[in-house]
C-alpha cells in the first residue's frame, strides 16, 4: 500500500512539473536571430528569450554564410566566436557584460591557456561563471564552441 501512495505522489509531482513547464512556455518564450551571424545550421534557434534571460545556442567559428571555418588557430577561432556572441547580444540591446554563464567546448584542452587569453580580453571585468569542457569533436571540425546565458 505504501508503494502505491509513493507512486501516486510521484505522479502528482510529475503532473505539477508538467504544468509548470506549460505555464513557463505560456509566459513568453521568444525566438530571436540576427543576420550579423551565420544562420542556424540545424533545427535550433540562435537565441531564445524567456523573461529577461537570453539563451544563446553554441556558436562556432564559421564565416557569415555558415559554409567555411574562420580562423585556423584556437586564438583566431575564439576571437571569431566571441565577436559573434557580442553581435548577437548587441542585436538585443545588450553587451558581453550581460553574460552570466558561458560554456566553452574545446577539442584540445592543451590549448586552454591560449583560448583563456583571448577569452579574458572579452570578459576582462566581472567575468561570467564558466564551464570549459573537453570534447572529442565539434561540428565542421572546429576547435571551439561557446554558448552563453545573458540577463538584462
Amino acid at each position: 500500500m505504501m508503494k502505491k501512495e509513493l507512486f501516486g505522489a510521484g505522479l502528482l509531482i510529475a503532473a505539477l512539473s508538467a504544468n509548470s513547464c506549460t505555464l513557463a512556455a505560456d509566459a513568453g518564450k521568444e525566438v530571436h536571430s540576427t543576420d550579423a551571424v551565420y544562420p542556424a545550421v540545424g533545427p535550433y534557434s540562435q537565441m531564445v528569450q524567456a523573461g529577461d534571460t537570453y539563451y544563446l545556442s553554441g556558436v562556432i567559428p564559421l564565416d557569415i554564410s555558415g559554409s567555411a571555418i574562420q580562423g585556423e588557430s584556437i586564438e583566431e577561432q575564439t576571437h571569431q566566436v566571441l565577436r559573434y556572441i557580442a553581435q548577437m547580444l548587441e542585436a538585443q540591446g545588450m553587451t558581453l557584460a550581460n553574460v552570466v554563464m558561458s560554456t566553452v567546448y574545446m577539442t584540445d584542452l592543451t590549448e586552454f591557456a591560449a583560448m583563456n587569453g583571448v577569452y579574458g580580453e572579452y570578459f576582462a571585468e566581472q567575468p561570467p561563471a564558466r564551464a570549459t569542457v573537453g570534447v572529442a569533436a565539434l561540428p565542421r571540425g572546429v576547435r571551439i564552441e561557446v554558448s552563453v546565458v545573458a540577463s538584462r
